[in-house]
């Protein structure tokens, strides 16, 4: 079974889900160039508690964890098969990092299958999610990535869907392709550590614009995950396609252990939905 790579998914907009632009395109390319996974783990900014879990039921429900969108959008019912075996190897491969099986309570939330359903839309590979621990530190998180890094040989591909740049409280529908200076200033750093030396990346609460661009820590961590099989394994990210929206989110996607696959995609990002302010809307 061939090693698996790892991948950070900037999944923004969970309208993206339902749009072809040149985000979603990448995300395709890279579904279409990975060797076939026995399973997909993924670490979403969406499923953001107070302890460390994993799901561990055979059948996830989509989860529809937003509001102030279309209905065409809660409508998406992915649903790929679990895989309840793989939550033991995870608590052995992290030991002594203890890890719950979750086996009623989540399931497959949009930080996830907005990117999945591009990437792999036939929801035929096993999907199971790793709940980030909002008690535990930046280091934390990093070394558990780092930990979670021997499953790639056994066919796992770790995916971490969040964004580098989250601040929904300064969106501007004005901007809808584009980033502010802080946003940039921010993301290019990302961007350089990431690519030099990616255990750094938990440093970057020390940057300048660390507040603006992480007014919430939820979008930043699964970064580290991916930074954490990088240290892990001795490679470097690559960039499989950057870019902003609306001024405060950055759209930049990572991968690790493989070479980004080019796309020939177009266009911005989602647009927002009308109604709500885009800071209730749960993006």
């Amino acid at each position: 079974m061939p090693v698996m790579p790892a991948a950070f998914f900037g999944h923004g907009n969970p309208m993206n889900a339902l749009e072809k632009n040149r985000y979603t395109e990448a995300w395709r390319a890279f579904g279409q160039a990975v060797p076939r996974p026995r399973a997909i783990l993924v670490v979403s900014a969406h499923w953001y508690v107070q302890a460390t879990a994993v799901t561990a039921m055979p059948r996830p429900r989509t989860i529809h964890d937003f509001f102030g969108f279309p209905r065409e959008l809660f409508d998406v019912d992915y649903r790929p098969p679990g895989l309840p075996e793989l939550y033991e190897e995870i608590a052995d491969v992290v030991h002594p990092t203890w890890v719950g099986a979750d086996v009623d309570s989540w399931g497959i939330d949009h930080g996830a299958w907005s990117v999945l359903m591009h990437a792999f839309p036939d929801a035929d590979i096993p999907v199971v999610q790793l709940s980030i621990n909002a008690l535990k530190s930046f280091d934390y998180h990093l070394q558990l990535g780092a930990a979670l890094a021997p499953l790639r040989e056994d066919g796992v591909l770790v995916i971490g869907s969040g964004n580098v740049v989250h601040n929904l409280g300064g969106v501007s529908r004005a901007l809808p392709d584009s980033g502010f200076d802080w946003a940039q200033r921010f993301d290019q750093q990302a961007k350089q550590v990431m690519l030099t030396d990616p255990t750094e990346v938990g440093r970057l609460d020390g940057h300048r614009d660390f507040d603006l661009a992480v007014p919430t820590p939820d979008h930043f961590l699964p970064l580290l995950y991916v930074a954490g099989v990088a240290g892990a394994t001795g490679t470097t990210a690559e960039v499989l396609v950057d870019g902003y929206s609306y001024g405060s989110l950055s759209m930049t996607a990572y991968t690790v252990g493989m070479d980004a696959p080019s796309s020939s995609g177009s266009g911005f990002a989602a647009p927002l939905p009308e109604g709500p302010p885009a800071d209730g809307a749960n993006i």
